[in-house]
């Protein structure tokens, strides 16, 4: 992007090249929103519904202690699934690999430009 001038010291294909730009980042920044609204949904509609399996998990688990039949282990067994299966789901809302990859390539590009700047530095002095 060039250096920010006074709009009145635009050109005509700068100042439109300066709006495309900017409608282009406002619209990457609805979607970011739109996806972080999505996910935040997602991970409430889980955290709600492990809730709801927790609890019934004791349900059955107390049910089993009087009542040792089939269903009742079949049904504990399903629960535990669909709760490991909702732990996975709300730990990924932590961690991403994409979101790795911008400090990725910031700590290639710096740590590149330190070492270049080491071997210019070590070839001065010695």
């Amino acid at each position: 992007m060039k250096p920010d001038r006074e709009p009145s010291q635009r050109s005509p294909n700068e100042s439109a090249d300066f709006e495309r730009e900017f409608v282009q980042g406002l619209e990457e920044v609805e979607r970011s929103l739109q996806a972080l609204q999505e996910r935040y949904a997602q991970v409430q509609q889980d955290k709600q519904r492990q809730a709801e399996l927790k609890h019934r998990y004791e349900d059955v688990r107390q049910e089993l202690r009087t009542n040792r039949s089939p269903q009742l282990k079949a049904e504990l067994q399903q629960i535990q699934q669909q709760l490991e299966i909702l732990e996975v789901n709300l730990e990924s809302s932590l961690f991403s690999w994409s979101s790795l990859k911008e400090p990725f390539w910031m700590a290639v590009r710096f740590g590149g430009i330190g070492i270049a700047i080491g071997w210019l530095l070590k070839s001065c002095s010695g």
